[in-house]
Formats: structure tokens, C-alpha cells, sequence
């Protein structure tokens, strides 16, 4: 049985409770729910430790495990912390389990390896910071997407099994909210940090490839939503889809570059 078959039945079997637990109308968050956003946190982010295990692996493969990783870990906290962000649960494990086949499927991909001991501080911040932003949307982008579908549901004055399930749209809105003011303050920092470990290697702060012109971008269509909601009262739809442009865009910036070079390229 190859690695990425072994990884994703563990971590498939690992988000089934979730998404059982959320599918259920009654129970909220109780010990059942709760056992199971255990395991749908500790289990994929056991998988990603593991596989770095004193080198770092830059390649397509490991950084989309590490993207399931940060988003559950930052569900996890949002479902604790908040009221209502528990009920993504039923929108978000198909899709974290569609991002760990992804994952599977490409660990053919090239593989660059260094050790873990000759990278500068300043490369684990950015990388740190990049995929907790990256976790942080992709969460607010799949509450966006909920949004989205209580408001079609609402307008077509019929709700769905899944709409019912899932959080309001005003709950929706303010953990978007929440999760994009974090996301901006992390992911400038980890622009700062891109900037320092380039000056480290190269003697410049800025390099104008796909990768850091995306992930400027991203930064400016999330600041303008913040911006909109809080001085123009900027929500629904089109809220909605600044966050998925912003999550679109850094998605072609962080694994949609690796995709491009790995995958289709070969390098």
C-alpha cells in the first residue's frame, strides 16, 4: 500500500465523524461532535509532521497536507470559540477529504528536499505564516460559500436539507469577518517575512513573480472587503465573492504555482 493511498483513507476515516456529527440536525456541539473535530484535527496534522520529519518538502504533495492541516486546526478553534461555526462541518470535510485525495494522487510529482537545519528563520516564518493565511481562508471562503447558499435558498423561499444545517447568513458573515481580519494581519506578515529571507538569499526585498504578485494581489481585493464592509456595510453575495476571488487568487499563488511547476512542467 503506497503513502498516499495510506494517507488518504487515514485521513478520510479520520473526518468521517465530523462530517456524521454535522450532518445531524439535534446535538450541536456535544461529547460525539466534539470526538470527532478531535480526530478530524489531530489525525491530518499527525500526517503532515510526519511527512517533513527533519527535511523540509516544498513540493506540491506536502503543502496541500499541510493545507488540510492549518484549516482544520483553524475550524477547530473557530467551532470552540464561536456559536454557529460548528455547522460548516458538512461543507467543509468533502472538501477537506477532496483536498487529501489531491494530495494522494500527487506525490508522483518532483520533490524538492533540503534539511530542516540549513533554513533560515526567516523562511520557516514565511512559510508558517503562509499556511496558517492559507488555512484561515480557506475556511472563510467555505463560510462565504455557505453564505451563499442560504441566500439563494432564502430568495428561492426554498431551504435544503443542507441549508439547514448550516450556520445564518448573518453568522456567516461575522466569521468571515473574523477570519479575514486575522488572515490579513498574518499574511502581511508573511509578506514581510517572504521579504526578508529573499534580502537574505539574493539582496533584494522584492521579486516580481506569479507567486508574490498573487499573493499581493489576494491581500488587496481581502483589505478592500474589510474596507467595504466596515465603511460601506459591503455583505452578501458580493462579500461573498471577494472572499472567494481572494481564496481563488491566493490558491494560484501558494499550490497553483507548485501545480504548474511540479505537475505540468515537471521541474
Amino acid at each position: 500500500m503506497t503513502e498516499g493511498l495510506v494517507y488518504v483513507i487515514g485521513v478520510t476515516a479520520a473526518l468521517l465523524p465530523l462530517g456524521a456529527a454535522g450532518l445531524r440536525r439535534e446535538g450541536g456541539k456535544d461529547a460525539l461532535y466534539l470526538a470527532g473535530l478531535a480526530s478530524a484535527v489531530v489525525v491530518p496534522a499527525g500526517f503532515a509532521f510526519a511527512r517533513m520529519s527533519g527535511i523540509w518538502r516544498t513540493d506540491l504533495s506536502t503543502a496541500i497536507e499541510f493545507t488540510v492541516a492549518a484549516g482544520m486546526v483553524v475550524f477547530a478553534i473557530a467551532a470552540v470559540s464561536t456559536r454557529h461555526a460548528f455547522r460548516l462541518a458538512p461543507l467543509l470535510v468533502p472538501y477537506m477529504a477532496l483536498l487529501a485525495t489531491l494530495a494522494a494522487l500527487w506525490r508522483h510529482a518532483p520533490r524538492t528536499l533540503e534539511s530542516a537545519a540549513t533554513a533560515s528563520t526567516w523562511v520557516v516564518l514565511h512559510i508558517a505564516t503562509a499556511v496558517v493565511t492559507y488555512g484561515l481562508v480557506t475556511v472563510a471562503a467555505v463560510a462565504s460559500f455557505a453564505a451563499l447558499l442560504q441566500e439563494r435558498a432564502l430568495k428561492a423561499k426554498r431551504p435544503t436539507t443542507m441549508t439547514r444545517l448550516l450556520p445564518s447568513i448573518a453568522d456567516c458573515e461575522n466569521l468571515v469577518v473574523r477570519l479575514l481580519l486575522t488572515a490579513e494581519v498574518i499574511l502581511a506578515a508573511g509578506i514581510v517575512t517572504g521579504m526578508g529571507a529573499l534580502y537574505r538569499e539574493r539582496g533584494s526585498l522584492l521579486s516580481l513573480d506569479h507567486k508574490t504578485i498573487l499573493t499581493v494581489a489576494a491581500f488587496g481585493v481581502l483589505a478592500a472587503l474589510l474596507v467595504g464592509h466596515f465603511r460601506l456595510g459591503l455583505r452578501g453575495r458580493q462579500a461573498a465573492r471577494f472572499v472567494l476571488v481572494g481564496y481563488l487568487l491566493l490558491t494560484l499563488g501558494y499550490p497553483g504555482v507548485k501545480f504548474v511547476t511540479e505537475v505540468l512542467l515537471g521541474r
